[in-house]
């Protein structure tokens, strides 16, 4: 019962880090129209008032991935065979051959264009998947990357309340892209699109997560030095 509630809880890491990058790779594609392919458009108007806010479920999100990686780095899950890392790059590498090779999409702007064809998704879940078991495994790639992700925890350690000041906003506005885009898709049913329900169900857990980790001031229990390696 323990090894299975250590692993349901490393998966809940893992998926939490998932999310904060389909996070970042939803709204990207939504920049990405709203700066270069349809002049003029505002998405989700008028509810939201402005597509850079946007900006703010990208930050949020990426605020989100070192507590949600630390939650899983605390568990001693084992590895089988190699490190996380190892099926990481795997898993991306085999992502990049197949989005050459079986779709129509560079692989440059896979994240850029408005292409939601079953294979084109396919490749980008396996894309954000192998990202994410490398991301949960990064500090055991080197010592030099471990030194330096040491270091960067180190000055998010001295600039903690900046960052939780940062995580409230980010995510209070988070929370407001998801009310916008609800409202939107209430009032306009064409709108109701399998890319837009993902949108909100993912920028709504990106807002949530980020309220949760103030609370628990996930920022306060940073480990600089002698972090225990649970791979």
């Amino acid at each position: 019962m323990g090894r299975a509630w250590i692993l349901c809880k490393k998966m809940f890491s893992l998926t939490l880090v998932f999310n904060a990058l389909l996070t970042i790779a939803c709204c990207v594609g939504i920049l990405a129209g709203f700066y270069w392919y349809y002049s003029g458009w505002n998405p989700f108007a008028p509810y939201l008032v402005n597509g850079n806010l946007l900006w703010f479920a990208i930050a949020a999100a990426a605020i989100n991935i070192f507590p949600s990686a630390l939650l899983g780095r605390k568990l001693h899950t084992g590895r089988f065979l190699f490190h996380h890392y190892f099926y990481g790059f795997l898993v991306m590498a085999s992502a990049v051959i197949y989005v050459v090779l079986f779709t129509s999409v560079p692989l440059t702007t896979i994240f850029l264009v408005n292409n939601t064809s079953p294979e084109v998704n396919v490749g980008r879940f396996f894309l954000l998947g192998g990202l994410t078991l490398l991301l949960d495994d990064l500090p055991d790639v080197s010592k030099r990357i471990e030194s330096g992700l040491n270091h960067i925890k180190a000055g998010a350690n001295r600039m903690r309340k900046v960052i939780v000041a940062a995580q409230v906003v980010t995510g209070a506005f988070s929370l407001y892209i998801f009310a916008a885009v609800c409202a939107a898709m209430l009032t306009i049913p064409e709108w109701v699109t399998p890319a837009n329900l993902i949108l909100v169900f993912t920028v709504l857990i990106t807002g949530v997560t980020a309220f949760i980790f103030v609370k628990r001031k996930a920022w306060n229990n940073l480990i600089v030095n002698g972090e225990e390696n649970s791979h």
